[in-house]
């Protein structure tokens, strides 16, 4: 009876930057571990920003996608790696999930930059691959100067399986899935719309609601309200529909900048008008 033909070993590589550099390269060889294994490459169709994220283009990112992955095919197969690949979904874990539904793999590979470098969907990024991945992961941290080639500066791994979201204790409770900087987010959110709301109250108080100055502190008080109510209901309520990534990112950078600076906008009326 002929013996069963081993399978190649499947790898997947996740990237958002052409792969090009010659130690990028390496830490693929070491995936792969054999001339016999095969690798597929998706590049997620990531916004440069995460406003433009949220705004929803599709046509500028996925044309910038499929530039990355051509380039990148041809670094690999110049050096003698045989790969397929394919443009995926903006958000980096769920393009995975996508591919791992089409076919099985051994191994995931991410490639992502240097904690200095970051951009914003790279936020937690093997945080969150861990809780939602189930292949074994390798996560290449790259750092890119100028016009020299990427460096790699760190690689993390992980073995297969799916990791429970880390539990942080806040005070004496504990609240899974949120982190103590999300926590603090959440209270400063609250307590600087609550700020925002009585300026804008002592203002129309002083001023008269159809004043232009009562007018803009209402405005800006309910623009802070709506924003911080994005970002804590997101937060606490809409995990399974991923707002995890470039949304939490969108909304915790307005909420973050926004609500100090709605405070002092409406100080400013209240001390000036």
């Amino acid at each position: 009876m002929a013996a069963t033909e081993e399978k190649p070993r499947q790898v997947l590589a996740i990237l958002t930057d052409p792969l090009e550099g010659d130690e990028e390269i390496a830490e693929v060889r070491r995936a792969l571990a054999d001339g016999a294994a095969e690798l597929r490459v998706i590049v997620p169709a990531v916004e440069p920003t995460a406003f433009r994220h949220a705004l929803g283009d599709v046509d500028g990112p996925g044309e910038r996608a499929r530039e990355t992955l051509e380039q990148s095919l041809r670094a690999l197969r110049g050096a003698g790696i045989v790969a397929t690949g394919e443009v995926g979904d903006p958000e980096p874990i769920r393009a995975v999930q996508d591919a791992l539904l089409l076919a099985p793999v051994d191994e995931v590979v991410i490639f992502e930059h240097a904690k200095s470098q970051r951009r914003w969907f790279e936020s937690d990024l093997f945080e969150r691959a861990r809780e939602e991945i189930e292949p074994p992961l390798r996560m290449v941290e790259i750092e890119t100067d100028g016009d020299r080639a990427p460096h790699v500066v760190e690689v993390e791994e992980s073995g297969a399986g799916t990791v429970e979201p880390t539990e942080k204790e806040i005070g004496a409770s504990y609240l899974p899935g949120l982190t103590r900087a999300d926590f603090a987010a959440m209270v400063a959110a609250v307590v600087g719309t609550i700020a925002v709301g009585v300026l804008a109250a002592v203002v129309t108080a002083e001023r008269g609601a159809d004043s232009g100055a009562g007018a803009a502190a209402i405005l800006i008080a309910i623009f802070t309200a709506l924003i911080n109510m994005a970002h804590v209901v997101g937060l606490t309520l809409f995990e399974s529909v991923h707002y995890r990534g470039g949304f939490e990112t969108f909304f915790r950078t307005l909420s973050l900048i926004g609500t100090p600076a709605a405070i002092v906008a409406n100080a400013l009326i209240l001390v000036l008008s």
